[in-house]
């Protein structure tokens, strides 16, 4: 079955600078950003990194220049981002997590040419973690690395944070007073919309990670019909827990708070008064992101007195207030993104509860999506209400895989084949079942995890599960299920099953079922479950 996509194409003229400028003067003074380490307004993000992109110019960077960006989710992202993308330069996120090996095979495949970085974030030393891969006595004075380990980089250019008014350019030393003003205009006008804008790496949960390629016009055009979607106006306070170098914060998030000239707030807390302490006193009116990623908020034991009744819509759902909740979260619609679309692909403006039959609905494609799926074997497309793999097309969606030729991205007709698997009802709205390769195959049946994961969130009132499949001599795999809990000691597997036994169909139940705290789920460098290492987890005594 194929969903034809509503017409919409991206601007041509469409660029970062563009939409900056315009911001500038019909917002100047409004915040773009409040998080936990400081507030950036539209004027200030234009002079921080105007004053920024002078000083990268000095560097030799210019259109086409890879440089990374290696910061949370605070100002100095913000201004890093805008300054590369005004000089038609292309900005390459890096997650915060990365360890040394990761940060190193992400400067070599996407070609940095200069890096941008924080001293440090949490626990996470990127000075002594970056001498680990060139001995930093040969980039901290400044001077142009040369190392057979990043062949292409050139400069390293670490913020200090000594105060907010010292971005990169100034902690480095920069020297910026050589361009002009009117140069730097000249090469914010040279930028085309179909030009480059960023590298976002997917997270290598499945395969080795890939750098996906986005235009400016691209971005910006699919994020501005998410806007309109979604309803974020000006007047909105956005409340985004997505990380910046996921697509999800730096473009559902970032670039869509930019075109909408809302603001944006985020929280790098480790400590959960803090983020609690923070969307009290900014009020934000609409939420968006993973849930689970604020569930743990909800448990606080201040919560409760806490006063966030201004978050009226998004899918924040357990951090918003009581009567904005979805009592089946099931009879929602969800969304779905993927760094190869752009951010979020499938969604609906609709926020109510739907009916029984539309259950587990994640909308339809977003404008500017044809969608449809096909027999994974055979390519072969699939009636109306069957199972098939996922693919999408249309203008937004991603140029291509970085270092990789189209055949590799895109079948002979333009198809972004997935890898997910779905069915789409005959009313158009899509039902996401799972990644294709991790379908569970136990005793000739397919068992989605996802499914298995949502009857456990039911009968248990929310709880967040982790399902995957272990190798079994006899059924081929068995299914597996972690579930997050307060108290691992106190949890029940054997009464978890008899409540999804009403849920699910016998085979689907899992015969392997452990409690484990949010602080115990391996995770990988991405943010994203460690499968290899959660298997491990079962066979621990």
């Amino acid at each position: 079955m194929t969903v034809e996509p509503e017409s919409d194409s991206p601007a041509p003229s469409l660029t970062v600078a563009a939409v900056l400028r315009e911001r500038v003067r019909d917002r100047g003074d409004h915040p773009l950003l409040i998080c936990d380490s400081g507030r950036l307004g539209y004027a200030e993000a234009d002079r921080r990194s105007a004053r920024l992109a002078r000083g990268l110019i000095t560097l030799g960077a210019g259109k086409g220049t890879h440089v990374g960006i290696l910061f949370p989710n605070d100002p100095a992202f913000v201004v890093a981002a805008l300054a590369v993308a005004r000089i038609g330069a292309v900005a390459v996120p890096f997650s915060t997590f990365a360890t040394a090996g990761e940060l190193r095979q992400q400067l070599v495949d996407a070609d940095i040419r200069i890096l941008l970085a924080a001293s440090r974030f949490r626990s996470h030393d990127y000075v002594q973690r970056l001498g680990e891969i060139v001995a930093a006595d040969r980039w901290a004075d400044g001077r142009p690395v040369l190392s057979g380990a990043t062949p292409q980089l050139r400069h390293i250019v670490i913020d200090h944070g000594d105060d907010g008014e010292r971005g990169p350019a100034d902690a480095a030393g920069l020297p910026i007073g050589g361009v002009s003003e009117a140069l730097l205009t000249a090469m914010e006008d040279d930028v085309a919309g179909s030009d480059p804008l960023a590298i976002i790496y997917t997270s290598g949960s499945t395969s080795t990670p890939k750098g996906v390629v986005h235009t400016h016009a691209a971005q910006l055009g699919h994020q501005r019909n998410l806007n309109a979607i979604r309803g974020l106006s000006a007047e909105d306070r956005l409340f985004c827990n997505s990380p910046f170098c996921w697509i999800g914060g730096f473009g559902f998030a970032l670039l869509a708070t930019l075109l909408a000239g809302s603001t944006l707030i985020c929280s790098n807390a480790a400590d959960d008064a803090v983020t609690l302490d923070l969307l009290e006193a900014e009020q934000p009116t609409i939420t968006n992101g993973f849930a689970a990623g604020v569930a743990h908020l909800a448990r606080h034991p201040s919560f409760a007195g806490r006063d966030l009744s201004s978050m009226r819509r998004g899918n924040l759902y357990p951090i918003m207030p009581a009567d904005c909740r979805p009592a089946d979260p099931e009879l929602r619609h969800n969304m779905l993104g993927m760094t190869e679309t752009g951010s979020v692909v499938l969604l609906d403006a609709d926020e109510t509860d739907q009916p029984e039959h539309r259950r587990g609905s994640f909308g339809k494609p977003a404008p500017g999506f044809e969608a449809k799926l096909v027999d994974p074997d055979t390519g072969a497309a699939v009636p109306t209400g069957e199972t098939g793999e996922l693919c999408f097309r249309g203008p937004h969606l991603m140029q291509g895989y970085h270092k990789r030729g189209r055949e590799d991205c895109f079948d002979p007709d333009g198809w972004f084949h997935t890898g997910d698997l779905a069915r789409i009802d005959a009313e158009g709205f899509v039902y996401f079942l799972g990644r294709g390769g991790s379908m569970i195959k136990t005793a000739g049946a397919n068992v989605s995890p996802a499914e298995v994961a949502k009857a456990i969130a039911t009968v248990t009132g929310g709880a967040v599960a982790h399902v995957i499949g272990l190798p079994d001599p006899e059924r081929g795999q068995v299914v597996a299920a972690a579930v997050v809990v307060a108290d691992p000691s106190a949890f029940d597997a054997e009464k978890l099953r008899r409540r999804l036994r009403a849920e699910l169909s016998a085979y689907k139940v899992p015969r392997k079922l452990v409690g484990l705290t949010a602080a115990q789920v391996p995770l990988m460098s991405s943010g994203k479950i460690d499968n290899r290492r959660l298997g491990e987890v079962f066979d621990s005594p």
